[in-house]
């Protein structure tokens, strides 16, 4: 698609004065995206299967679809769905009624005899219209309300069991752009199977009231059927045609839809309000709307000059099929084979049938749509089952004392090179083991392996027991390892809920513990903060709700831990906790981790602050995948030239330390209540002395 816009010139500040497009691409998505916001791949696959259904195809394929829906209609609500059922079955009976009644009025009116005797004779058939009439209005009042009543029901049963599979993804399969696009796609069918439902109770509801005038009219005479089919026919074709260009173009559009959404959120987030303000990005943000919201109004320009096209030939085609079927009417009159009262009704009859095919056609349009992208919802439904974490394997053993990393490797899909390479550490509860290393070294891929997120490539993750016990990660059950681990990504959630859910949500699964929520945010040095909030615990913390509040970077970092610490699990994997804490509450939120380590957790520190990981057990330092040295903090320090030795003189240089001042380099080591003869607690091993060493650092 192109658009009519002139070229953009570009002006001595950089800012573009009109809207460009070269080859389908606007100035915004290439200075804002870096190219073409379009979904080609996705584009081309349906285009050469969904999109180019035939009729018959559609009309084979719409069946299923319904029949999945009304499956799931059945399965939440059986009475619900029993009554609409009913309710639309009955009402083509009462349009079959209405039928016959109307063709018995005007063969008592067409007959010979007194003006009078005929409206007597009449009577009876005009009674039997008024119920019918009554009838009809009850039956249409109960199929709403029960319709009502299912359809949500059915929009939720279809949107859970999609994102409850979604949920369940390997995390490696969302790292695939062909299964994260066909997953991204399925949550616009979500509320297909809620508009299926009604559109298939409405479809329903004509197609029954066609059908009982097709049974009259064969009645009177079998000529009639034929007609009636000609008119349907040509704007059958129209509706499956405007349907399928509107979902191509739709699904093409996906992520340049998203876009254009993402940029007017941007707008309206309390986080970006500095910037938007005083840096004009708000200026940035709303161009880009207005040059990208053009491209899509030209599309939807195409969109309807297509559909006026279609409209006209498929209105031309039933048209002339009209013309055609009132001339064989005429002629079967005039040619004495049909009486002039059954003619009457015939007339009736077309021209009732004609008004429902209208309405046939738009709600069958609709239909195929939302049919096309409740396919889409199914096939990323079956495809997340697919790719889905097992849900069966061995349990851990009782307790998990360390995990050990054996020469594993990692390539995320799609990567030139390993983000690991044959790593090898081991993990002890009621020890502190720190990774550092260079940004983009593979601590975090490191830690994500230790949880049971990602699989290895290559090498062995062995969860550890008593001597002789162990799992390895493959044949784990995946639900006891997450359940044995504690994250506090550097990046972690902020959920626009109450702070005492912000809390507890680290456990979600199980019921909330208001006790050991306040517990850990004290643990964690945010309990008074949170009473301070105008509502407590039930404060809301994102601004713009009636209960919200606004909290800064350190404050979240706070609430953050507090939810690690609520969830107490055996192995901490914590990713730079203190990057947004001023020095104190830095040097208080270490301290609670070591305290961590002394109930015997185990804790996998992330940092930069290489003054916290002086007083960890065990260093590992990463470069570019692999482990380039490890050992304690004097260890490591006394490597001449070492690489870690190196980040801590030059971290340390920033506080006017140098290397000249030798011995007041090394942070002191923490002490442990371990050291003092107690046992952690399950069992961890006693930390007492340096931790040991596969080998010695390079």
């Amino acid at each position: 698609m192109t658009s009519t816009g002139p070229r953009r010139d570009t002006n001595k500040s950089g800012r573009g004065t009109a809207t460009a497009n070269e080859g389908g691409i606007s100035n915004a998505e290439r200075e804002l995206y870096g190219g073409r916001l379009r979904w080609d791949q996705t584009f081309v696959q349906y285009e050469d299967a969904v999109a180019r259904l035939r009729f018959g195809q559609m009309a084979a394929a719409l069946p299923r679809m319904v029949g999945m829906v009304l499956r799931t209609g059945w399965e939440a609500d059986r009475r619900a769905l029993a009554g609409v059922v009913a309710a639309q079955v009955g009402q083509g009976v009462t349009a079959a009624w209405g039928l016959v009644a109307v063709n018995r009025v005007l063969t008592q009116l067409f007959a010979d005899g007194p003006t009078a005797d005929k409206l007597r004779d009449a009577l009876p058939s005009l009674v039997v219209l008024a119920v019918v009439s009554v009838g009809s209005a009850l039956l249409a009042a109960w199929s709403t309300a029960m319709s009502g009543r299912l359809e949500p029901q059915v929009e939720r049963s279809v949107s859970a069991r999609y994102y409850a599979a979604v949920t369940q993804v390997e995390v490696e399969a969302t790292e695939q752009p062909e299964v994260q696009r066909v997953l991204e796609a399925g949550k616009f069918g979500t509320d297909s199977a809620r508009s299926m439902l009604r559109l298939s109770v409405g479809v329903g509801n004509v197609l029954i009231g066609m059908v009982a005038a097709a049974v009259v009219l064969v009645s009177l005479h079998w000529i009639l059927l034929p007609m009636l089919l000609a008119i349907a026919l040509p704007k059958g074709w129209g509706a499956v045609r405007s349907a399928r260009r509107e979902y191509t173009s739709r699904l093409n559009w996906i992520d340049h839809r998203r876009a254009i959404a993402s940029l007017l959120a941007y707008l309206t987030r309390p986080h970006a309000a500095g910037e938007i303000r005083v840096h004009a990005a708000g200026a940035t943000l709303l161009r880009g709307y207005e040059e990208m919201s053009r491209q899509t109004e030209t599309e939807q320009r195409r969109l309807a000059r297509a559909q006026a096209h279609t409209d006209l030939v498929a209105g031309g085609f039933a048209g002339l099929a009209s013309l055609a079927c009132y001339g064989l009417l005429w002629w079967l009159l005039a040619a004495g084979g049909l009486p002039l009262a059954v003619g009457g009704t015939a007339v009736i009859a077309i021209r009732t049938s004609t008004e429902r095919l209208t309405s046939l056609v738009q709600q069958v349009n609709r239909l195929y749509e939302e049919l096309l992208f409740l396919t889409d919802t199914k096939h990323a439904t079956e495809l997340a089952t697919e790719h889905a974490i097992p849900r069966t394997g061995r349990p851990l053993p009782s307790p998990v004392r360390t995990v050990h990393v054996e020469g594993v490797s990692y390539t995320y899909p799609g990567a030139d090179s390993p983000s690991l390479k044959g790593v090898s550490l081991s993990v002890r509860r009621g020890r502190v083991t720190a990774l550092v290393g260079a940004n983009g070294s593979g601590k975090t891929t490191l830690t994500k392996i230790v949880a049971g997120l990602l699989l290895p490539t290559d090498g062995h993750v062995w969860w550890e027991g008593e001597p002789g016990e162990r799992v390895e990660l493959r044949e784990a059950d995946r639900g006891e390892v997450f359940a044995s681990v504690g994250l506090l990504a550097q990046d972690f959630p902020h959920w626009e809920m109450t702070a005492a859910t912000n809390v507890a949500i680290g456990v979600g699964d199980r019921p909330r513990d208001m006790g050991r929520v306040t517990e850990a945010a004290r643990a964690a040095d945010v309990h008074e903060l949170i009473t301070g909030l105008p509502h407590g615990y039930d404060s809301i913390v994102f601004k713009g709700y009636e209960r919200g509040v606004q909290l800064s970077g350190g404050q979240w970092q706070k609430l953050g831990t507090a939810r690690s610490r609520y969830r107490d699990a055996p192995f901490f994997l914590v990713d730079e906790p203190t990057s947004a804490l001023d020095p104190h509450a830095e040097i208080a939120a270490f301290e609670g981790l070591w305290s961590l380590a002394d109930q015997g957790h185990a804790v996998v520190l992330v940092t930069h602050r290489l003054a916290a990981t002086a007083k960890a057990d065990h260093i590992y330092v990463l470069d570019r995948g692999e482990v380039v040295e490890e050992g304690t903090h004097e260890q490591l320090m006394a490597v001449e030239d070492g690489r870690y030795r190196g980040m801590f003189v030059a971290q340390a240089a920033q506080y006017g330390l140098t290397q000249a001042d030798g011995d007041a380099l090394p942070a002191p080591r923490r002490g442990s209540g371990c050291r003092d003869g107690a046992a952690p607690r399950d069992g961890a091993a006693s930390r007492g002395g340096a931790a040991p060493r596969r080998e010695e650092a390079k």
